[in-house]
């Protein structure tokens, strides 16, 4: 009998996967084509970088690459779109998201069950590359299994650039724990946080070094840490310094022996130099810094992964000293794109969104935003060709080496057609399921709205 319960487990067990499968085999990924070439005609391409369009051109896509970009005509035996002179663009890029935690509350987050917020990431997943974002860098959350799913076409969503667990301090940036959780043991029992790879406390150069390394065992493309106080944090002060210069350069090491860097959250100068001074990469926000450290930034070369945070629209759910933290936030933004245009600081763009399914929609209106200091073509081209420059940071570590955010011959074939011109209009973003009328990643139509 307990044979026979076992078998019957099994295959119920089966049964349940089986039928996980059909979930995830949501409208995009199952109008997924899979012809080996896709040629668009008559299209003008905004190729990621230039100001202008080009003229009406045909671009074959073969294997999942772009193979041919052609004004005369190109003979192809597979699936033929007819652009009709609409535009078509790579796929948009986000620099700072969190793939794991957008649409789970805080609380679900981190006491919630495991496999519904999985199935939750899955779903956002794809409406994450139905809103024409083909590629994402994820800053902290345990997405190697999502990503995993995704490159083996289980699930439809964008390109994943993990990080793995954010690596924090007692009191810090990422530390959810509550007090009741305290005095720490050092080597003792993780906290719910860090077994389920959302978070890991470090509190000496040794142990950082120890973190690091295993999310890079576990394949972060980058590795991630809190520099200085956050907004959504409970116990940790915008103004609060978190690790100190010989943790950080410990990380930077453990990275760099990988072939990788290290990005870190800091909004303050302090944060920010210190960062600078032990080998950081990458600097994630920077509302807060002053002149002298966006100088630094620049003549390091270190690149800012900022954000349009321009109003309060962020903190939904957020307790009152929260909001009070994102409040100066939002008022330093206009201050980090000025100081980041006036210094030619090499700048990514991302939107952080966190806990908010519907802040997760307004993804391309963020991207829109930032017309209010960018022109159309800068700001598309910041998302797309520069936003990839960043990925190939990772150096032997980029999980997807290769061109990515250009329409060029040999890139990866993510792109977007768009019933309008969106150098002209950006906020054709902020739409996409009106103005993306095909949305294609790896080759792969995931969506064609284009009469038959």
């Amino acid at each position: 009998m307990s044979e026979l319960n076992s078998r019957t487990g099994l295959i119920g067990f089966a049964a349940l996967l089986a039928s996980i499968g059909m979930m995830f085999e949501s409208p995009a990924s199952a109008q997924a084509q899979q012809d080996a070439s896709v040629l668009f005609r008559n299209v003008r391409i905004f190729d990621g970088k230039g100001a202008a369009l080009s003229a009406p051109s045909n671009v074959l896509v073969r294997n999942g690459k772009i193979e041919k970009i052609s004004t005369s005509d190109i003979a192809a035996d597979g699936t033929a779109i007819s652009g009709g002179g609409r535009v078509l663009m790579p796929g948009l890029i986000d620099a700072h998201w969190h793939t794991m935690l957008v649409r789970p509350s805080p609380m679900a987050a981190l006491a919630g069950d495991i496999g519904y917020n999985n199935l939750l990431a899955a779903s956002e997943a794809t409406a994450t590359l139905m809103r024409g974002f083909t590629t994402v860098r994820d800053m902290g959350g345990p997405a190697f299994g999502l990503k995993q799913a995704i490159d083996e076409d289980l699930v439809a969503g964008p390109r994943i650039y993990p990080s793995g667990a954010i690596i924090t301090v007692t009191s810090g940036h990422g530390d959810f724990r509550q007090l009741s959780d305290l005095p720490r043991t050092i080597g003792g029992m993780l906290s719910r946080m860090e077994r389920i790879g959302g978070s890991m406390v470090a509190d000496s150069p040794d142990e950082v070094r120890v973190r690091s390394r295993e999310q890079l065992m576990q394949g972060a493309s980058q590795v991630k840490l809190t520099a200085g106080g956050g907004v959504a944090s409970p116990f940790s002060p915008l103004d609060v310094s978190t690790f100190t210069e010989p943790e950080l350069r410990a990380a930077v090491e453990a990275a760099d022996n990988w072939g990788t860097y290290v990005a870190t959250h800091a909004y303050t100068s302090v944060a920010v130099q210190r960062s600078i001074a032990a080998g950081v990469k990458c600097i994630e926000h920077g509302h807060l810094m002053d002149e002298a450290s966006a100088k630094l930034i620049a003549e390091k070369g270190v690149w800012l992964s900022t954000q349009p945070f321009l109003d309060m629209s962020m903190g939904a759910g957020l307790g009152p000293a929260e909001q009070d933290k994102l409040r100066q936030v939002v008022t330093g933004t206009d201050r980090v794109y000025e100081l980041a245009k006036k210094y030619r600081i090499k700048t990514a763009f991302g939107t952080d969104v966190l806990f908010s399914k519907a802040l997760a929609e307004k993804q391309g209106a963020m991207l829109a935003a930032l017309t209010r200091w960018y022109t159309p073509a800068e700001a598309l081209a910041m998302a797309t060709s520069t936003n990839a420059e960043l990925m190939a940071l990772s150096g032997l570590r980029n999980p997807y080496p290769g061109k990515l955010g250009v329409v060029d011959e040999g890139a990866y074939a993510d792109l977007l057609l768009v019933d309008g011109n969106p150098l002209e209009n950006l906020n054709l973003v902020a739409d996409p399921a009106k103005n993306f009328v095909v949305i294609m990643k790896g080759g792969k139509v995931y969506k064609n709205s284009l009469p038959k």
